[in-house]
């Protein structure tokens, strides 16, 4: 099975035979080769794992609304409906007798929106002058603005890196892309944010990306490469170009599965469509790449002569002729062997069997996949979970496409895979007549009463509730964030060098991928204590820890920015007269909103000790500290 340790570690097995293509289609591996048969529960327990973090974070910001006054629930059909996914989301609820949270109060929506769209915490203006702010549209406004914004550039560049696994190097691969190639890759990320390129052409241009990786006019090249497949044959590569497409694009990470064996026996406790699906279905989905080389650049390295910045590229190209040949005995999966008299594949696409109308294979795959209806689906889950903390389907890269169609339910005991089939329909839909557009789909998610909710919730409340949505599930802030906040709030910006880049980001969303800044390691460290990931093998993650909390207590990226000395804010801070207008003040800047009365109680006599200058500037130094340390600084809730 190709469900492995990493994503993409292929089970190391030859399995050898002259089988008829009946037998061929449901041949089965032998149990202690297949990853899910030696160790069940880790993909069966997958779902229940993701809804068990989200509710450790609604537990953990529950924490920080203990000593304020409680708020009342409300009826579900109390809540105003603005779109469809509000029909959807409040229907059900209403249906099954939920009680629903109130809408969040203007400071919880405005650390959010700022937070969801920009990766970056409002200034203690910004909130005031929101909080001030009558217009019954003011939270429409505010979601135009922060869309068309620098900072939403920036956020959503960060995002899509993540999805198209943008870094210069890669485990398993044979051709690193290099600091050059995921530059021109960033560049390429950036610049289809900020002219609204649509998903439909972003997918189409790196899933037929060719030419020199480290030039920025071909720089969609870089997303081939990252299928490259070291310990190997051509068509481990080929299988792995498939994966990652698959998975990026469709959310079907089981091809990963069914490249290795028929899904008949592997997947029939995880996938419905995975079940039925064979080895050589898989293998002609791959068999779309296999037209495709890799050629290095022609240069060779010379003892005391410098090499040229094109050094270790790759040109990426497609030949006229080629086919999936059967006739492999080494490498990462099992061996490929004739099935029949058939001795190699070409390509067919899933369901449909479409074949190339000519021979740009790549192409072709490209035009069907933008086509698939999961395409769509998959892009709108992603988004709805990077939007709502928990995705239709979760985890957002095991989409079955036998259980997701409300109009064509599963036969028993298989249910529905989405908990809002209708509404990941409608989703879809929408996005696809917006011209496949990131801001429009936001837009629609942001707007929503469901997006707005509040993440406190008094009614009683279970585990069992969270498919529902009937509150706003919180998120602990990415490492880029947390950096990002505590830079803003005290205004000590850095200034970091990217290799061969001439502007010297000072934001950490600004950089080009989670590796970064190399330059600093201890600023790279203490980001990645807060999970960023590798893009590769290692997901992002909202699990907290010790270590983070450690890091926030004592490391030089929170405390050396903490200082009156070092800080314009800060210093602005100490020199306000008013105790209580500092406390405020301290608040609204660290953690955008005003501090409860229980806060102010033990701030105003901690400050009233400062009797000297010097003891001021400490004491406005402390309370930095302790905003930064508090649990609602690391959440978007």
């Amino acid at each position: 099975m190709g469900i492995h340790g990493g994503r993409y570690l292929f089970v190391f097995i030859a399995l050898s035979s002259s089988l008829t293509f009946g037998e061929e289609l449901w041949k089965q591996t032998s149990a202690e080769n297949c990853v899910f048969q030696v160790e069940p529960d880790r993909f069966l327990a997958r779902e229940g794992r993701v809804r068990r973090e989200v509710n450790e974070r609604i537990a953990k910001i529950a924490s920080t609304f203990s000593r304020e006054a409680p708020a009342r629930a409300a009826s579900a059909d109390s809540i105003p409906q603005r779109n469809f996914i509000d029909q959807e989301i409040f229907g059900k609820l209403i249906k099954l007798g939920v009680p629903s949270a109130q809408l969040s109060s203007d400071a919880e929506f405005l650390r959010r929106i700022y937070l969801d769209l920009t990766g970056r915490i409002p200034s203690s203006d910004d909130v005031r002058a929101f909080l001030a702010d009558s217009s019954p549209d003011k939270r429409d406004a505010m979601i135009d603005k922060l869309m068309y914004s620098p900072e939403f550039a920036d956020k959503w560049t960060m995002w899509m890196g993540d999805l198209l696994q943008n870094t210069s190097a890669l485990n398993s691969v044979n051709f690193n892309r290099n600091i050059q190639g995921r530059n021109a890759f960033y560049n390429y990320i950036r610049d289809a944010v900020h002219t609204q390129k649509s998903f439909k052409t972003i997918a189409r241009e790196v899933i037929t990306g060719s030419g020199n990786n480290y030039e920025i006019e071909t720089a969609t090249a870089n997303f081939p490469m990252a299928g490259s497949t070291n310990m190997g044959p051509a068509q481990d590569t080929f299988d792995t170009m498939l994966v990652r497409t698959a998975s990026t694009f469709l959310g079907l990470t089981y091809y990963d599965c069914l490249l290795c064996h028929s899904g008949r026996g592997h997947l029939d406790q995880i996938s419905l469509w995975g079940s039925t699906g064979s080895r050589a279905e898989a293998q002609q989905m791959a068999a779309f790449f296999s037209r495709t080389r890799f050629t290095r650049y022609p240069e060779n390295q010379v003892t005391g002569v410098p090499t040229s910045y094109m050094y270790n590229s790759y040109t990426v190209t497609d030949n006229p002729t080629g086919t999936y040949d059967l006739n492999t005995t080494f490498g990462n999966r099992p061996n490929r062997t004739r099935i029949g008299n058939t001795v190699n594949l070409t390509p067919a696409y899933r369901e449909t069997g479409a074949a190339p109308k000519d021979g740009n294979w790549r192409a072709a795959f490209a035009d069907n996949l933008t086509e698939d209806p999961l395409f769509a689906r998959n892009l709108v889950n992603r988004l709805w979970k990077q939007m709502f903390n928990l995705g239709l389907v979760d985890p957002v890269d095991t989409l079955d496409p036998a259980r997701l169609d409300a109009a064509n339910p599963p036969p028993a005991p298989w249910t529905l895979q989405p908990t809002h089939p209708e509404l990941l329909d409608k989703l879809a839909k929408e996005f696809v007549d917006q011209g496949y557009q990131l801001r429009p789909l936001l837009k629609i998610l942001v707007q929503s009463s469901a997006y707005q909710l509040s993440s406190r919730y008094e009614a009683e409340w279970n585990p069992d509730l969270i498919p529902l949505f009937a509150r706003r599930y919180p998120r602990r802030i990415e490492g880029e964030e947390v950096h990002d906040a505590i830079v803003k709030a005290t205004a000590v910006l850095p200034s970091y060098t990217v290799q061969y880049w001439a502007d010297r980001p000072s934001w950490a969303m600004q950089l080009p991928d989670p590796q970064e800044p190399r330059a600093d390691t201890n600023t790279a460290n203490f980001m990645n204590t807060f999970l960023r990931g590798n893009r590769d093998n290692q997901q992002r993650s909202q699990a907290g820890s010790v270590q983070q909390q450690l890091y926030l207590m004592n490391d030089a990226v929170v405390t050396n920015r903490i200082k009156v000395a070092a800080s314009s804010k800060l210093k602005a801070l100490a020199a306000i007269t008013n105790n209580s207008d500092l406390i405020d003040e301290a608040f609204l800047t660290f953690l955008s909103r005003y501090p409860t009365e229980y806060e102010r109680s033990k701030a105003l006599p901690f400050l009233a000790k400062a009797t000297t200058a010097a003891l001021r500037n400490t004491a406005v130094e402390d309370l930095a500290w302790v905003c930064i340390n508090k649990v609602d600084f690391l959440f978007s809730y």
